[in-house]
Formats: structure tokens, C-alpha cells, sequence
């Protein structure tokens, strides 16, 4: 059964009402990555490539299956779906150019009000990070105060290159869970 809403733009987790499983399940392909294909940023092709694997037993399965497709990429891949990541109070946040979810997550932590003293600091450690390790510091930023994640940079930027590419993965997990939850609930009724 096609679902009415299959040709709908992208919605974001910031202005989509939840919708049940059962919906989710149901829907056509295309409806599925138009519903889903905002959660991981600028990346539609992981709800593309998840669509496959329903229906799904609850939002955690769905999730996984999610996870797994960017897991599965090798590692030039995976890093250029890195670099789809906005940074932290970076060119995109600076032109307004960031999703709404990124805009929302990063204004939770004061990252849209910084002196110019703290923007200065913040893009010489975007710099200094990416230079190190070839893509943006990611963090989940609403788990975080100000200062723990200009503490985490300075701690993340002196990592191994491979730890930090698995802490990115760890940190898009909560991500997009968080944002996953908030599109899809879990339960019996559509």
C-alpha cells in the first residue's frame, strides 16, 4: 500500500510530528526515505539503503539498521559521510546554512550566541582538528555545556585518527537516535 505522503520534502525531527512503526513500515520506498532520509545530515541514502531491511520490530531495530549501512562503509566513504557534517559554529551555522536539527543542536548549547573571542577559539580548533584527522569534530552536542565540548575538543583533536573515527560513528549514534526518536515512536497504533 502506498502511503499518501510518499512525495512530501525531507522533514526534520525539529518539525515532523511522530509517526507510529506500523506507518513507518508501510510506507513505499520513496516515502520512507522522505520520512527518514533527514535523520542522518545531508545523507538520504542511509534511510535509502535501511528501507531494505523491513519492517522493523521497534525504533531501536530501525536504528540499528540505519547504523549498520554507515558502519558497513569503508573508511574513505565513511569519512566523506563525516564531511557532510556541519562544524561547530562553522561556515554553515555563520551563512544560516545548517539543517534545522543541527541549527536547534547547536543553539542548545550556546554555540549560536558566542563572544567573538569564543568564535575565534572555536574555528582555530575546527581548523586544528580537521587538519589532524581529514573531517569535522562531531559531537552530540545537546549532552554537553559549552565548556565540556570545547574540553572534548582540545582532548578529541590529540586522538588517534581511527579512535576518532569511531568516536564520530559513536557520536552520530546518539545523534541520530535522539532525532530518530523524535520522527518515529514505537507502539501498535499508526
Amino acid at each position: 500500500m502506498t502511503a499518501s505522503n510518499s512525495t512530501a520534502p525531507a522533514p526534520t525531527s525539529a518539525d515532523t510530528p511522530a509517526v507510529g512503526l506500523r506507518t513507518v513500515n508501510s510506507l513505499d520506498h520513496e516515502g520512507f526515505v522522505a520520512l527518514l532520509g533527514s535523520v542522518f545530515e545531508h545523507s538520504p541514502w542511509v534511510a535509502e539503503r535501511a528501507a531494505a531491511a523491513r519492517p522493523f520490530a521497534g525504533v531501536d531495530a530501525l536504528h540499528q539498521a540505519m547504523i549498520a549501512v554507515v558502519e558497513g562503509l569503508p573508511t574513505d566513504e565513511r569519512i566523506a559521510f563525516l564531511c557532510a557534517h556541519p562544524e561547530l559554529a562553522g561556515k554553515e551555522a555563520q551563512s544560516g546554512s545548517m539543517t534545522s536539527d543541527s541549527t536547534t543542536e547547536q543553539a542548545s548549547a550556546g554555540l549560536d550566541a558566542l563572544s567573538p573571542a569564543e568564535l575565534e577559539q572555536i574555528t582555530r580548533m575546527n581548523a586544528e582538528y580537521r587538519q589532524r584527522h581529514g573531517f569535522p569534530f562531531i559531537i552530540c552536542v545537546p549532552r554537553y555545556t559549552k565548556q565540556e565540548i570545547l574540553d572534548e575538543f582540545r582532548r578529541r583533536t590529540a586522538e588517534d585518527t581511527e579512535a576518532e573515527l569511531a568516536e564520530a560513528v559513536r557520536q552520530i549514534t546518539v545523534i541520530t537516535g535522539r532525532r530518530l526518536q523524535a520522527v518515529v515512536r514505537d507502539g501498535a497504533r499508526s
